[in-house]
């Protein structure tokens, strides 16, 4: 890997396929195998597990923004052509490799925002549903078409798609493998913002959240997902414990003094 930097702005690669480009306190995944429309062979999932790693441990990222550099396509999910020349034993050595892909993006502990462009279908999809908020524009067309060739959705779909639109529609999508065009996505909830530009629209969306206490955000992410099938008194008790983890850090005691001096906060991060 590579890294380059001017300032506040620095990109940083991973491989052939992924790259990570930061502004300020925001930071941009790129999936960057366009001659094949991002799809995810293991080479280009093992780039990606490295990059979320990566982006896991470094404090100063407030917010992720993922992001395609192909100009038809966020992600057209697993690379069939690579997966066609696989034996079974093959196959079998591949899964934890693509496996942590998709937990890696899942897993970050900021605030993540998927920008859509085109296609996001099965693992592409699965990419965007593993991030907190969605943003598509008009050319976005979604879908988890695995059954369609014999398998199941593998990069989290079964399970993130049921917790995004609920049961009998996660259903009817999963089994009937169809793709849905933008304005149908998001009447369906399968994005959540539609807007002109994708990518420009979740990186304003992005600076505006990072403006908050990184601490802050990422307790409450942590509070949201822990609370995610729990009862009521659980997860209010998932929360006590995320309140508890921020009541007393410097990012709490920054923002109540800049709010009593009607200033910007200066978050300390911790």
């Amino acid at each position: 890997m590579s890294e380059q930097s001017s300032g506040q702005s620095s990109e940083q690669r991973f491989g052939e396929f992924v790259a990570v480009r930061k502004e300020g306190f925001v930071a941009e995944l790129v999936l960057d195998r366009p001659k094949a429309m991002n799809a995810v062979s293991s080479e280009m999932a093992r780039s990606l597990g490295a990059a979320c790693d990566a982006l896991a441990a470094d404090p100063s990222v407030r917010v992720t923004v993922l992001t395609s550099s192909n100009d038809r396509a966020f992600c057209v999910g697993a690379d069939l052509k690579e997966r066609n020349s696989f034996t079974d034993a093959e196959l079998v050595r591949q899964r934890p490799t693509a496996r942590a892909a998709y937990t890696g993006v899942l897993e970050l502990p900021m605030p993540t925002v998927a920008a859509v462009h085109g296609f996001a279908l099965g693992g592409g999809f699965e990419l965007a549903l593993a991030c907190d908020v969605i943003v598509a524009d008009a050319t976005a067309v979604v879908g988890l078409p695995e059954v369609s060739v014999g398998v199941i959705p593998g990069g989290g779909g079964t399970q993130l798609l049921p917790r995004r639109v609920g049961a009998a529609r996660a259903a009817e999508l999963v089994f009937t493998a169809r793709r849905v065009e933008a304005a149908e996505a998001r009447e369906l909830g399968l994005v959540d913002l539609l807007e002109e530009d994708a990518r420009t629209a979740a990186l304003e969306l992005a600076g505006r959240i990072a403006a908050n206490s990184p601490v802050g955000l990422r307790a409450a992410k942590k509070a949201m997902r822990l609370g995610q099938g729990l009862d009521l008194r659980a997860g209010l008790e998932v929360e006590d414990a995320a309140w508890r983890s921020v009541a007393f850090s410097g990012d709490r005691a920054e923002g109540v003094a800049a709010f009593n001096e009607k200033r910007k906060p200066n978050w300390p991060g911790e």
